[in-house]
């Protein structure tokens, strides 16, 4: 298997280009660091974004929704389609308002998305799906039904084309800015799971399992 995603037209970095990232490495350690992607289609000849949770099995993005909801229906009729990834990690404070930017990590991934019919695949993309925000739940919980797999509709998404693009580190100011006296850097800023807030309809006597505990603090 190649290291690196092809460069084509579509997913070539023009902006900002040395802080393009290609290597598969970096693409799904943020694909797999975040837990929302941002999915573009057309409707009506319109462009529309939704976001929507996923889950990765290697070089496939699994995506779900409602089997009669309208981003499942026009996926499913969509020959191209692309999705962003992006984690912001702080905000970068320059000598002047056209310098300040932010620090992050983002992948924009291009592919052909295609219905999942098969029961026993789209359970193992719903299962990809839960372990993506819940590792480790889904053995903890109950199978699902018949029913509710009929009812959710699972797009699959082969990663044809990525990039990264992945920025950090202190303010780039023009030379002469530097003299000016004014604060600069960096105010770093985390994505994190908090603490624990139990439902009141839990069993007398059940605690949080060890995979749940685990969550609480982990950053993104």
């Amino acid at each position: 298997m190649k290291d690196n995603y092809a460069i084509s037209s579509a997913n070539k970095v023009r902006q900002l280009r040395k802080k393009a990232r290609y290597d598969k490495a970096t693409v799904h350690a943020i694909l797999d660091a975040g837990l929302v992607a941002h999915v573009a289609f057309a409707q009506e000849g319109a462009p529309v974004v939704v976001p929507m949770i996923y889950g990765r099995v290697g070089e496939t993005l699994y995506l779900h929704g409602a089997r009669k909801a309208r981003v499942i229906r026009l996926l499913e009729r969509t020959d191209r389609t692309c999705l962003n990834v992006t984690l912001l990690d702080g905000i970068v404070f320059a000598r002047s308002a056209f310098n300040s930017s932010m620090n992050y990590r983002s992948v924009t991934v291009f592919g052909s998305p295609q219905l999942v019919d098969d029961p026993d695949t789209k359970l193992e993309a719903l299962r990809a799906i839960s372990e993506q925000s819940m590792p480790g739940r889904w053995d903890e919980l109950r199978a699902p039904h018949e029913r509710e797999i009929k009812m959710t509709g699972v797009i699959r998404l082969e990663i044809d084309h990525a990039s990264a693009k992945v920025s950090d580190g202190m303010p780039d100011d023009e030379d002469e800015d530097y003299e000016i006296p004014v604060w600069a850097g960096v105010l770093p800023l985390e994505s994190a799971f908090t603490t624990l807030q139990g439902d009141d309809r839990v069993l007398e006597g059940i605690e949080p399992s060890a995979t749940v505990q685990n969550l609480q603090g982990r950053k993104l």
